[in-house]
């Protein structure tokens, strides 16, 4: 037993320690938009940005976002809310906001009626509005997005300057209780142990990034991968469309912003389970031993440095301590780019365990209804499979 505990510490140490110094290191390195040095100077021409807003039953937020994004401290933009198939009062919401615009050039209202066969809803929305957008950027955004007056002009000058075309800048979490925040932590954690953001402008390396609720695209990148109609049944489509965007060989960036644009992605430690719930099998490409050596994945480091502290004896404790010290050291380094604070470390193994859950969860519920129900559409298995990039 001594010889296990040795090895699985080992294996434990090696996996965290690594990772937190590989983050320590490259995390400097990935640019704050909010600071001094990227503030807007004056441009004799900026740039035409099409913001590009899909909603589908979001009269909660809707409205608020909207009002946003039209006082953003930028000269050049227009805002093209798409209502795809909205049972609830989003597109009234929707038409209200746009009876108080002054120039009707500022916002564009498109009404989804049906949605064509072969594709997403989501993916569809961004399509339609991509396609009557005049910009010489796009920025595709969610629909309960909060942005700062002066987010905008803060990302296209770090995107001219950097000469980049595609900008992924990181939103605040808002966060109301202890369960969705120690979700959000372990989620966070878990994005830095899977993703580099550091390394995705490194165009020799294969990682990629993209956000739902801020991504910034040069048009003729996005042209050039093939628009939207690359992604027309992708479920993970944010991340997907930043996959294209790199292999493609565009300039690809990811910035923090603070509070440039915030908002309050799930409620509860529940709302994250329910929210992940659909989209979580997709992550292993809707292949069950995938998910299921996921879960054991998941489940070997996350929970194994703390049951290894408990169970092992004497030296064969000290890799474990190692593994656990490095997941602490990553929780710190959250807390000074997040609202999370570091001691939310101790509930670690909680979330790990509800995230197990939820990989299994997806993976039944997926294969026992034969495909995914987002948003109350319901989308076949079969079809995402094939729709995969």
């Amino acid at each position: 037993m001594t010889y296990f505990h040795w090895i699985a510490g080992s294996l434990l140490a090696l996996a965290w320690f690594s990772r937190l110094l590989d983050a320590a290191l490259g995390m400097p390195e990935v640019a704050d938009i909010a600071r001094p040095e990227w503030a807007p100077t004056a441009n004799a021409r900026p740039a035409r940005v099409s913001i590009i807003v899909p909603a589908r039953n979001e009269e909660e937020h809707i409205g608020e976002s909207l009002e946003r994004l039209l006082r953003l401290d930028y000269a050049n933009y227009e805002v093209i809310a798409i209502n795809d198939r909205s049972t609830d009062r989003t597109g009234e919401v929707m038409e209200h906001v746009a009876t108080g615009v002054r120039s009707l050039e500022r916002l564009k209202i498109i009404h989804i009626e049906e949605l064509p066969q072969g594709w997403m809803g989501k993916v569809h929305a961004m399509w339609a509005g991509a396609n009557q957008a005049t910009g010489e950027w796009l920025l595709f955004t969610d629909a309960d997005v909060l942005f700062r007056p002066d987010s905008l002009a803060r990302a296209l000058t770090y995107a001219e300057a950097e000469h980049a075309d595609h900008v992924v800048l990181f939103p605040l979490m808002i966060m109301h209780s202890p369960g969705e925040t120690m979700m959000i932590a372990f989620f966070q954690s878990l994005f830095v142990f899977g993703h580099r953001p550091w390394k995705v402008a490194d165009p020799k390396s294969k990682d990629h990034m993209g956000v739902g609720a801020f991504n910034l695209v040069r048009r003729s990148a996005y042209e050039g991968i093939g628009t939207y109609k690359a992604l027309q049944f992708e479920v993970l489509d944010d991340m997907k469309l930043g996959k294209l965007v790199k292999e493609a060989g565009y300039a690809q960036r990811c910035v923090f912003g603070h509070d440039l644009i915030s908002l309050r992605w799930v409620k509860g430690a529940i709302g994250m389970v329910q929210n992940l719930t659909k989209n979580f099998f997709a992550i292993v490409s809707f292949q069950w031993p995938r998910a299921l050596a996921s879960a054991f994945v998941l489940a070997f480091l996350n929970l194994g440095p703390f049951l290894g502290i408990g169970f092992a004896h004497g030296w064969a404790r000290l890799p474990y301590a190692v593994a656990l010290a490095s997941i602490f050291g990553i929780y710190v380094g959250m807390s000074w780019r997040s609202d999370v604070p570091f001691y939310y470390f101790f509930l670690h193994p909680v979330s790990s365990f509800l995230f197990v859950y939820i990989t299994l969860h997806s993976m039944l519920l997926t294969l026992g209804r034969g495909g995914v129900i987002w948003r109350g559409t319901f989308y076949p298995l079969d079809e995402l499979r094939k729709g995969m990039v």
